[in-house]
This record gives structure tokens, C-alpha cells and sequence, in this order.
């Protein structure tokens, strides 16, 4: 599990690139897959039926790498700990929330089961609660949360709306 199923930029570096992928579907605690999933099949259903299986299992795929690349420089570079290992969903999920929040900014999310924002906003305030964590983080904070992965996989979403999906609403709509 540790060798093949962890990601760091120590891993990669000694040629595990293979964990910049396996890490995406590695979980420690029952709990932290229950939100994972939890939250990817509120978001994932719709993309996917948007997009299709296979768009969408691509667009996954390169959000949960991203993750992982953003885990792997952020760990290094910022924290200095590049021995430092993640696993998880969490990244390719912040890619598919950030994505469904630009294709749809206007759908009501519900914060706590309660209070309606709109998606975007909801969005907004994920990548903003990620940052204001990195900054702890980089100042000591030891909550072991993958802030870098988060950022990574939501850069994501956001770079495939605007290069491939906000072109073909505006060609539509000429």
C-alpha cells in the first residue's frame, strides 16, 4: 500500500509515477470514502450525464492526477516535506464540484443540508476554505488534509471548462 497506493513527491521522483493515479482510489478511513463518494455522486451524475461515461472517466482521471501533482508541488515547496504522502478522491472531486459549479452557477447548493447558495458561490467558498488551510498549513498547521490536492484538482475543473467546455456553449449560442 505505501509504495504503489501513496503519492509524494519523493514517489514520483524515485519513478513511482504510477501513484499519481493509484493514490486517487486509495482511502485509509471508511469515513473519508463515505464523503468522497457521497459528494462525487451528488456532482458526478450530472457531468456524467452531460458528458458521457468515457468523457467524463477521462475528465476524473486528469482531475485526480492533477490532484496529485498539485499535492506533490505543494508539499514541496511550500511545507518543504516532500516525503509527505496523500491518498484519496478529494482532488478529482474539487475538480468535478469546480466544474459542475461553472456549468451550472445558479444551482442551489445546500450548506448543511439547509442553507441554499448558488453553486458558484458554494464553489467560491470550497477553493477559498482550501487556501485559507494551506496558509495554515504552511504556517504549522498539522491537520492532514491535502489542501494542495484539493487546489490541484479544482485548477482542473476550471482549465477544462474554460478550455473545452465554455467554447462550445458560446459557439451554441452564435
Amino acid at each position: 500500500m505505501i509504495r504503489h497506493f501513496l503519492v509524494s513527491w519523493e514517489a514520483v521522483s524515485e519513478g513511482r509515477i504510477w501513484t499519481l493515479i493509484t493514490s486517487v482510489f486509495s482511502h485509509n478511513m471508511l469515513f473519508h470514502i463515505f464523503i468522497n463518494m457521497f459528494v462525487f455522486y451528488g456532482f458526478g451524475m450530472t457531468l456524467e450525464k452531460v458528458f458521457g461515461p468515457y468523457r467524463f472517466l477521462r475528465f476524473y482521471l486528469a482531475a485526480g492526477i492533477t490532484g496529485s501533482i498539485g499535492h506533490c508541488l505543494v508539499s514541496t515547496m511550500i511545507l518543504g516535506m516532500p516525503e509527505v504522502p496523500a491518498l484519496g478522491a478529494s482532488g478529482a472531486i474539487s475538480g468535478v464540484i469546480l466544474l459542475f459549479s461553472l456549468m451550472f452557477p445558479k444551482e442551489k447548493l445546500l450548506i448543511l443540508g439547509l442553507i441554499p447558495i448558488p453553486a458558484i458561490w458554494g464553489a467560491l467558498m470550497f477553493v477559498a476554505l482550501d487556501l485559507w488551510g494551506l496558509i495554515a498549513q504552511s504556517r504549522g498547521s498539522t491537520l492532514p488534509i491535502g489542501y494542495g490536492a484539493h487546489l490541484g484538482g479544482a485548477l482542473c475543473g476550471m482549465t477544462y471548462y474554460i478550455l473545452f467546455v465554455r467554447k462550445k456553449v458560446v459557439i451554441k449560442q452564435i
